[in-house]
């Protein structure tokens, strides 16, 4: 049984929600300052616990969408997910077995939605396996059942990938470049996505860096990321360019 734990709405029953889901060997404490940042703009939130090491995705989802329907049920607005790494996924596959009737919006910070690189090169190592269980097998490049089965997403999904990595051996040599040192620029990238963007951080970096709350918040608000803001040096050239004209 799944660990769920619901987060107090301050906000009243008619605002939209966020349904938040960490990634695997992840806690729902990882995203309590994105979950923090959402309640400040007045989103009514749901940051869940499961035990992602311990079954697959199919099995996962089963344990938490009765939460996830419990949750949506006592609210009057859309229901939007903003998820980590292979909370993606797993939104994914709740979605397509017990979707919310006012479903909105899904935010991806570093979902491996083409699958992990690092998980091709360490699937048959026991420690992996022992350590990842039976979702880490799930996160090949090559779909298993429970991910190829499921239909072109028809809702609106925004995907933001890092571009910076601390872990120089896989970041350098076992990742395609771009990658935040878990997962690649182009394994984020969804073929229905609506938007996307990247971030100057690593794939933990990703649940604390500024600019992925401000564009999280922008994806829920209107469906679209802000376009990159220029660097202050750029700013300051061009403001000593139209002094001088």
């Amino acid at each position: 049984m799944a660990s769920l734990r619901r987060r107090d709405q301050q906000h009243g029953p008619h605002n939209a929600g966020v349904v938040l889901l960490h990634g695997i060997a992840g806690r729902s404490l990882m995203l309590r300052p994105l979950e923090k940042k959402l309640r400040r703009e007045g989103f009514a939130t749901l940051n869940v616990d499961y035990e992602s090491r311990k079954k697959p995705l199919e099995r996962l989802a089963e344990d938490v969408g009765p939460t996830i329907m419990d949750f949506a049920g006592g609210l009057d607005g859309p229901i939007h997910f903003v998820t980590h790494s292979m909370g993606g996924l797993l939104a994914r596959v709740v979605i397509a077995r017990r979707r919310p009737l006012r479903l909105g919006r899904v935010v991806m910070l570093g979902t491996p939605n083409g699958g992990s690189e690092l998980a091709d090169r360490l699937q048959n190592v026991g420690l992996y396996r022992a350590y990842f269980g039976p979702a880490g097998l799930q996160l090949v490049t090559t779909k298993n059942v429970t991910l190829a089965s499921l239909s072109p997403a028809d809702y609106e999904i925004g995907v933001i990938a890092g571009n910076r990595f601390l872990d120089p051996i896989s970041g350098l040599f076992l990742l395609p470049r771009p990658n935040d040192g878990r997962v690649s620029v182009e394994s984020c990238k969804l073929a229905e996505m609506t938007d996307y963007t990247t971030i100057k951080a690593s794939h933990m970096g990703l649940l604390v860096h500024p600019t992925s709350f401000r564009q999280t918040i922008a994806f829920l608000r209107t469906g679209q990321f802000e376009p990159a803001r220029p660097l202050l040096r750029g700013v300051i050239a061009e403001i000593g360019r139209r002094a001088a004209s």
